[in-house]
């Protein structure tokens, strides 16, 4: 349609979404698509998004209340198909035995309950121009078998048909409730606490930032905020997939999604509901399902010249070899019925989604938000790996190591002071000892100011102070020693003077080095690593764990012009990102792949990066990397098979040499066999 510039289709969330075009009137867009939707399926729901949702035009299938099929309704379902079946499939063992006058009337019924409904849908789509559906060929198939005397193919074909549809249902609603169950972290309710000491039960969307909310021992924690009160281990697997309960006490930061397993906690909150972390996160992963790969878009474009195509030829079989005195109509026509069966691309077109629906669930479950198929795909290709250095190689737990100067407690306080207003894990590892040291708070500053990739600047008791590297003393024409030590050096000028200098040195997370092991047999080849620290403190780190490049002493502007610099490697290899969220948006939004690490709760990172790790544990990486080659792997295996079956009767067929049941096994059986392999363990 040309009033609409995209359409996105989501599996999870069973919904189509519409982008207008910029000129487009959203009202008469809005009559047309729901014309267009309701001359086809009157069921399906078609309203304007909410704003701020791209101005789009969304419609969903709704099932009673439009949350779906409920356990009862499955249940109930699958017993009247069962009866179904029991009933077709007695008839259809009556009409194989009984050998006498009557058994075509059984066939007839047997056929009937079998697969009326399918020949009703496919006169209702001919009637509104859509012909070539599966509806259509299989209905034209099973007709044009029994009007050659083929009674007893035709209702097995039905039946078969009908089999592999209820399990292609089966294994979609699945895949689907897999993800929805693993990410049924939604709060339905929070206990407010009012003015009077009572608890107010309300819903999470009706809590205000600064109200303190109650959640006690069980309950799962409604919306982000700071402790308060009490001390609890919190559960949080199923935003992280690890199982190791976390210990959180008055001053934590804690996340919505969480359970409370023990202890009573008071909360202030201070997101709303709308931006909590478990809104993010359902947000992310039901989204995820409408960003297509290259390959879905691939098969969509090709099942819809497969079937046609197909049609045709299977026309071409039934009139020309007649007409050329090959053999009889009756013959060719049983020929070209084959074709029919086998011209259905359902192996396809449900395979392949379901493959890279599965593998984003797998990722899911392993506490890795990767948002669509294309990152699935861009991942499988991944050959360097650019790693930021704090937060994410490194523990991020700065330790004050040296202070040089002529008197180290003035300098400490100095620097403490400065750095009191930054949330730099430098500047509070500085702040931190001060106060360790003092037991004081550092105070006094005015006229704060930040420099970026060099530090502070600040007024403190009258003077002007300069904290941060060496380009800083430059800039402030402060003239300094080179220090001496690994690590991150803070040096301190004041009104000018050069006044000495702190060190503050990080730690390797524990098991990086065998995490950036790991990432080799998946195909990385290269690693690199970027930090604004000096040169000593980055060759330390990167002697360490082995990594093959290191870029020290960067502005956070150069990172990102280094990343788009880098030497070319081999044609489709691409480069991941990896950062802890901190100053790090322009480079996960300008790599191949970003990839955001310990991202719970950091709103910047979740919105640049294509995959969300949420948690610190590097080895996630390498389990990224493997759902996403296995997840690529199945959609090819699925391809080449599905293909190469079709392909294998359609030539038997043409040459007398296939029968319909194999026809119908190449076109159910093969579907069924590759939604099978779809849903593998990836």
């Amino acid at each position: 349609m040309p009033e609409t510039k995209e359409a996105e289709i989501n599996l999870l969330k069973q919904e189509m979404r519409l982008v207008p075009a910029a000129e487009a009137d959203r009202t008469k867009l809005l009559d047309k698509v729901t014309e267009i939707v309701h001359k086809y399926e009157k069921d399906v729901e078609v309203s304007l998004a909410e704003q701020g949702q791209n101005c789009s035009i969304a419609h969903r299938h709704c099932d009673g209340d439009c949350c779906g099929h409920t356990h009862s309704q499955e249940e109930t379902a699958g017993k009247k198909l069962i009866l179904r079946f029991g009933v077709g499939l007695a008839f259809f063992v009556a009409a194989c035995l009984w050998q006498k006058q009557g058994q075509t009337a059984l066939f007839l019924i047997s056929y009937a309950i079998f697969g009326y409904d399918v020949i009703l849908q496919a006169l209702k789509n001919i009637s509104k121009g859509q012909v070539f559906d599966e509806n259509f060929l299989m209905s034209l198939s099973t007709v044009g078998a029994m009007v050659i005397g083929e009674m007893s193919e035709a209702v097995f074909v039905m039946l078969f048909y009908q089999v592999g549809e209820a399990f292609q249902d089966y294994a979609v609603r699945r895949s689907r409730r897999s993800i929805t169950a693993l990410m049924d972290i939604r709060p339905d309710f929070a206990h407010v606490l009012t003015a009077d000491g009572s608890l107010q039960k309300v819903s999470p969307e009706q809590v205000a930032i600064g109200d303190v909310i109650v959640v006690k021992a069980g309950e799962k924690i409604p919306l982000d905020g700071t402790v308060v009160e009490g001390s609890a281990l919190l559960d949080t697997a199923a935003l992280t997939g690890e199982s190791l309960p976390r210990e959180v006490e008055a001053g934590s930061t804690v996340l919505s999604g969480c359970i409370n397993r023990d202890g009573l906690l008071h909360v202030e909150v201070t997101k709303p509901f709308g931006e909590s972390t478990v809104m993010k996160i359902l947000e992310l992963v039901e989204n995820a399902a409408g960003r297509k790969s290259k390959t879905e878009k691939f098969i969509t474009r090709f099942a819809r010249v497969y079937t046609p195509a197909v049609v045709g030829l299977a026309v071409l079989l039934a009139v020309v070899p007649p007409i050329l005195g090959q053999g009889a109509f009756s013959q060719w026509i049983g020929r070209a019925l084959i074709f029919l069966v086998v011209s259905c691309p359902c192996a396809l077109v449900l395979s392949v989604p379901l493959s890279y629906f599965a593998g984003i669930g797998a990722a899911s479950k392993n506490g890795i938000l990767i948002k669509g198929g294309n990152v699935l795909d861009t991942l499988c290709h991944t050959k360097r790996i650019v790693f930021d250095k704090t937060g994410t190689l490194t523990k991020g737990q700065f330790t004050v190591t040296k202070i040089e100067g002529e008197n180290p407690a003035a300098l400490l306080e100095m620097a403490a002071a400065g750095e009191s207003l930054s949330n730099h894990p430098v500047a509070r590892a500085i702040a931190k000892h001060f106060e360790t040291e003092t037991g004081r708070q550092p105070e006094g500053i005015t006229d704060y100011a930040e420099q970026g990739g060099m530090g502070i600047t600040c007024q403190w008791k009258g003077a002007h102070l300069a904290l941060g590297n060496r380009r800083l003393m430059e800039k402030e024409g402060v003239s300094c020693p080179e220090a001496v030590g690994t690590g991150s050096v803070v040096y301190v000028a004041k009104d000018g003077v050069y006044e000495g200098y702190l060190v503050v040195d990080d730690t390797i997370k524990d098991g990086a080095a065998d995490a950036l092991a790991a990432l080799q047999p998946y195909g990385v080849t290269e690693t690199v690593m970027l930090t604004g620290d000096g040169k000593a403190a980055a060759e330390k780190v990167g002697n360490t764990l082995g990594i093959h490049r290191i870029y020290a002493e960067l502005l956070p502007a150069d990172k990102l012009h280094i990343l788009e610099n880098m030497p070319q490697m081999e044609e489709g290899a691409k480069t991941a990102f990896v950062g802890d969220g901190i100053n790090d948006a322009p480079v996960l939004a300008g790599a191949d792949v970003g990839i955001a690490m310990g991202a719970m709760g950091s709103d910047a990172a979740m919105e640049a990066a294509d995959v969300v790790l949420m948690d610190d544990d590097l080895r996630k990486i390498s389990v990224g990397l493997r759902i996403a080659k296995n997840t690529r792997k199945i959609v090819m295996q699925n391809i080449v098979f599905a293909l190469g079956i079709k392909i294998l009767v359609l030539l038997l067929s043409a040459l007398g040499m296939a029968t319909m049941w194999i026809a119908v096994f190449a076109d159910v059986g093969v579907a069924v066999l590759a939604i099978l392999n779809a849903m593998r363990k990836k």
